[in-house]
């Protein structure tokens, strides 16, 4: 534990927030007036001298190691050329690729949401599907949503003229995207969509607490074997090796070998069936890497697909009830609105857990990699929200304060405990609903044929 705890700290004295980082070289300026600034500088960026592929001589690549608050570690990389003036930015991720890819939705109604922060790594895609608009995998970059369209404008227009008198079919067409653009960064488009979807999961939207899941949603997803072989994650040439699946059983516990998403190492998944009563049979999974130390666990769920999807609605007013068993599938979305709490289906994937378990896991989630404790970037009006957010959260766990919790599953998946059980519980209602035509196509349920 002691060379974990050894290299964790190694890595957070590398990848300090921008705040820290520009208040560190401030502070060595007044110590040292009569020295040169470049010094305290060269400690936090590194510079290294790089081939300019513009006029193919030598200019310098600075390097500054930082972390994004409620994010992860990023590298910036800025280069100039000091002979043809050339200049370029990048960003790339510094972390493992996750465990699943991520796909985030945002809903822009206002001047004020073009300045939510992006983090669009090189293998994340954004489209603006209003105007049908795709930037595809490209280099990194630490952006907001103005910045991303602004580019667009920028490559663009740059070969307008001649493409005017070469192709006029195609600078008619780019002339109205063109127009479109300009209507949304100058705010008469409003409301459209920004989809940023990374495979790798190591692209980010910016989120302000409390929003509403038709706002900002974040969705997790299995990657397909294309995009994991896109991402060097397997290898396309190695034939995999069929076995003969065994039958499960309740009374055992079925290990086969996977591979760690954190380090790539071989590893062991373990697999075991569940009755829960007056439900059904799930399978829980659970992958630990004995190289990295990486742990995660999850829960399917099987049997047909209902005809109707399942809303769970729990008047929770006594702290017992925190300890009431809840099966959160892959499917089901969750709200507390009385916590302004609306987690999307996908969040957190699927968890057997207690209703406390849950709140916490949640919590954990929105502080560590939300909220964090390096809220540089955030104005006072942010914080203030985000730590009535999470203390009215907190109060949830700790069993003082009453809620009310709806859980919404589309292919009535998910389970919440009945401690009354045969007999009805007072404080829960269970309804079923037809789904949307919408639900139908997000779950690919329009495509089967039966």
């Amino acid at each position: 534990m002691s060379s974990e705890r050894k290299e964790q700290a190694e890595r957070e004295d590398l990848f300090k927030p921008v705040g820290d980082t520009v208040e560190a070289i401030d502070n060595s300026g007044e110590r040292n007036d009569n020295s040169n600034e470049d010094d305290a500088e060269i400690q936090a960026v590194h510079k290294v001298e790089s081939l300019c592929m513009n006029c193919h001589k030598n200019g310098t690549t600075q390097l500054l190691l930082t972390s994004i608050p409620y994010f992860r570690e990023i590298i910036l990389m800025s280069f100039e050329c000091p002979h043809c003036g050339f200049r370029n930015t990048e960003v790339q991720s510094a972390g493992e690729i996750q465990e699943r890819g991520s796909k985030y939705v945002f809903k822009v109604e206002n001047l004020k949401d073009l300045n939510r922060n992006v983090v669009k790594s090189e293998t994340c895609e954004v489209k603006f599907p209003s105007i049908e608009l795709e930037i595809p995998a490209q280099r990194g970059q630490f952006t907001n949503i103005e910045g991303l369209l602004s580019e667009v404008v920028e490559d663009l227009s740059q070969d307008q003229p001649v493409r005017q008198h070469t192709d006029p079919a195609s600078y008619d067409k780019i002339e109205a995207l063109l127009a479109n653009i300009k209507k949304m960064l100058e705010g008469e488009a409003f409301p459209f969509t920004v989809v940023a979807d990374d495979p790798s999961g190591n692209s980010w939207i910016e989120m302000s607490p409390g929003e509403s899941h038709l706002k900002w949603s974040k969705i997790e997803y299995m990657r397909t074997k294309e995009q994991n072989e896109a991402l060097g994650l397997s290898n396309p040439d190695e034939e995999e090796e069929q076995q003969e699946p065994a039958p499960l059983s309740n009374d055992e516990v079925h290990t086969f070998k996977a591979t760690c998403p954190s380090c790539l190492h071989k590893c062991d998944t373990h697999m075991k069936l569940v009755d829960i009563p007056h439900f059904k049979e799930v399978v829980i999974m659970s992958t630990v890497c004995d190289s990295c130390g990486y742990k995660s666990n999850e829960v399917k769920t099987g049997g047909e697909i209902p005809p109707m999807g399942k809303r769970i609605t729990l008047k929770v007013d006594d702290p017992e009830d925190l300890a009431r068993d809840i099966l959160k599938s892959e499917t089901c979305g969750l709200e507390i609105p009385e916590l302004n709490l609306d987690l999307t289906p996908g969040t957190l994937g699927g968890r057997f857990t207690t209703l406390e378990g849950l709140l916490r896991e949640v919590y954990e989630e929105l502080d560590s990699r939300v909220f964090n404790e390096t809220y540089d970037s955030m104005d006072e009006e942010r914080i203030n929200r985000w730590k009535t957010f999470l203390q009215g959260l907190q109060d949830a766990i700790d069993g003082k304060r009453k809620f009310t919790l709806i859980m919404e599953d589309p292919l009535a998946a998910s389970y919440l405990q009945n401690v009354y059980a045969p007999d009805p519980d007072p404080n829960m209602t269970i309804e079923e609903y037809e789904r949307t035509e919408e639900q139908n196509e997000d779950l690919g349920l329009n495509e089967m044929n039966v």
